[in-house]
């Protein structure tokens, strides 16, 4: 979608959600999407496997007028593709706890062992730029390990972080477990939305869509993690929410 317009906030004063109460969770994410429907979103995709769970629904009950597209572990296909009939899901401890990877396991797994690890501290590593070091490495090891060892041979990615990691996922898992990254079918079904509801901007080759990118946090912070992790460069703008209020101390540099 090159044509869209895209406003991109990352939460970086409360991250990560993960070992949050799922209701301070709900809470930030009300925040955010008012924040975001006051800046002209049409659309709001909740990037965050965390965020989802804790609040999807509420969201789309608080602000009706806006649809939402958010993240589920992709449950559905692993347990299409598994061969052993064994799972392994990599989230956050707030994942695990929504009522939609319950669902989801439910609804999908009927006949599959879903083994799941909450992989403490890898969310931090991922934010620092550290994806390949000795500490990044004993975490993934140490929940890959037992679950392969009880034949998992499918590995669903169940935070939007653990992608960034998913050569050296690969790496200790071997050529032959499949690695199931979602956002693809995020980024689909996202159009798909925007079609159903008339508001996909129309192509035009001569237009490309603008990107802004915001922070709760340190914007260099942000910066550095969008040039490392992304290969990006722009400014970043730092925001403070207030009781669901933004306020926009400016452009850093």
């Amino acid at each position: 979608m090159p044509n869209e317009d895209i406003l991109f906030l990352a939460d970086q004063a409360n991250v990560p959600y993960g070992p949050r109460p799922l209701l301070e969770v709900r809470g930030f994410a009300e925040g955010i999407s008012q924040h975001l429907i006051e800046n002209g979103a049409k659309m709001i995709v909740v990037a965050c496997n965390a965020a989802s769970a804790a609040a999807l629904q509420s969201l789309r009950q608080t602000f009706p007028e806006i649809p939402f597209v958010g993240m589920e572990p992709a449950v559905k296909p692993a347990a299409e593709f598994t061969e052993s009939k064994t799972v392994a899901v990599l989230a956050t401890p707030a994942t695990f706890q929504g009522a939609l990877y319950a669902s989801v396991v439910e609804r999908f797994a009927q006949g599959v062992t879903v083994l799941q690890h909450t992989c403490p501290g890898l969310v931090a590593q991922i934010e620092k730029g550290d994806l390949d070091g000795p500490l990044t490495r004993a975490i993934l090891t140490q929940a890959l390990e037992p679950m392969l060892a009880q034949g998992a041979d499918t590995v669903v990615l169940g935070c939007t972080h653990y992608p960034f990691v998913i050569p050296f996922i690969q790496q200790i898992a071997g050529a032959h477990v499949r690695v199931i990254d979602p956002a693809p079918a995020v980024a689909r079904q996202a159009r798909r939305v925007l079609a159903l509801n008339g508001l996909l901007q129309p192509a035009q080759p001569d237009r490309v869509g603008s990107v802004v990118y915001q922070t709760t946090g340190d914007p260099d912070r942000l910066q550095g993690a969008l040039n490392q992790l992304l290969g990006v460069q722009a400014p970043v703008e730092q925001i403070r929410l207030d009781n669901a209020i933004a306020t926009h101390p400016g452009i850093t540099d």
